[in-house]
Formats: C-alpha cells, sequence, structure tokens
C-alpha cells in the first residue's frame, strides 16, 4: 500500500516543486539545476560506490559480517537512481542517501525492523547428512561421432 502512495505521491511533490522554482527563477535556470544535479549526483555516487564496494571486499577479506558495507552499497545504488530521476524532492532524497550519517541511521533503523532467522559464513551446512549416499568413481565415454546426414556439396571436404 505504502508503494503505491509513493508512486502518486512523489510525482505530485515533484511537479509542485517544479512549479513553484520554476515560477521563482525561470525555466532555464531550473532545468540547469536539474541538470547539474544530476552529473554532480553521479559523480558523487561513483566515489561513494567505490568507497562502498572497498568496504565490502574488506569485510569479505577479513571475514566480517557483510551486512553493513551491503546495505551502504544498495542505497549508494538507490541514491544514484534518485539522483538520475529529474525533481528536486528526489534529488535531496538522493543526497541524502549519499550521507555516511545518514546511510547509517537508516541502516540501524532497518535493522532493527528486519529479523535474520540464520546466518553461516563457510563450514559445514546446518542439514544432517543424507544416510543413503552411494560414493563411486566415474569417467565420461563420448559416443563414436555418426554423421546424421552428407554435406551439401557447397564446401569442400
Amino acid at each position: 500500500m505504502w508503494l503505491l502512495f509513493a508512486f502518486i505521491a512523489v510525482p505530485i511533490i515533484e511537479i509542485a516543486l517544479f512549479i513553484q522554482v520554476g515560477g521563482a527563477i525561470g525555466t532555464w535556470p531550473t532545468l540547469g539545476i536539474v541538470v547539474l544535479t544530476a552529473v554532480l549526483g553521479t559523480y558523487l555516487m561513483r566515489v561513494q560506490g567505490r568507497m562502498a564496494i572497498g568496504n565490502l571486499q574488506r569485510s569479505f577479506s577479513q571475514l566480517d559480517d557483510p551486512t553493513e558495507p551491503l546495505a551502504h552499497g544498495a542505497m549508494v545504488l538507490i541514491s544514484g537512481v534518485l539522483l538520475l530521476t529529474p525533481g528536486f524532492f528526489t534529488d535531496a532524497l538522493g543526497f541524502a542517501l549519499l550521507v555516511p550519517a545518514i546511510r547509517s541511521g537508516v541502516f540501524r533503523y532497518l535493522r532493527r525492523r528486519v529479523k535474520v532467522q540464520s546466518f553461516s559464513m563457510g563450514g559445514q551446512p546446518d542439514f544432517p547428512p543424507q544416510e543413503d549416499v552411494i560414493d563411486g568413481e566415474f569417467f565420461e565415454v563420448d559416443p563414436a561421432k555418426r554423421p546424421t546426414h552428407q554435406p551439401s556439396g557447397w564446401t569442400k571436404h
């Protein structure tokens, strides 16, 4: 239900902001600001994205829980989508998600609301082994190649 509300509310907010800002500063400056924020947001998203990937790689190499770096990377990606969407409201949300402190706050909020049932890294699986497993060795035998049709005559043998 909230997603439907967002799909209806966000365009209405954007249109209202375009009308207000365009009326105050004019059409061309408004369009210039929209293009400038898209370009600036793309640059900032690349920088923040590289940092998020570095943090994720660091957590993997140190065998730490990758949940937070993954969440930060996802929020940087969402930020990029919001910054490339024309509008002032989506730009404000996109720039807000590029601030690490805000991303950490969003992560803490989501962490309280999401319950993880289990998490494991490496090691043996938690399920019991099957009793009817039969070990064996095999080797693959290629069948003899038999042509299914004769050459067409267009090519030489």
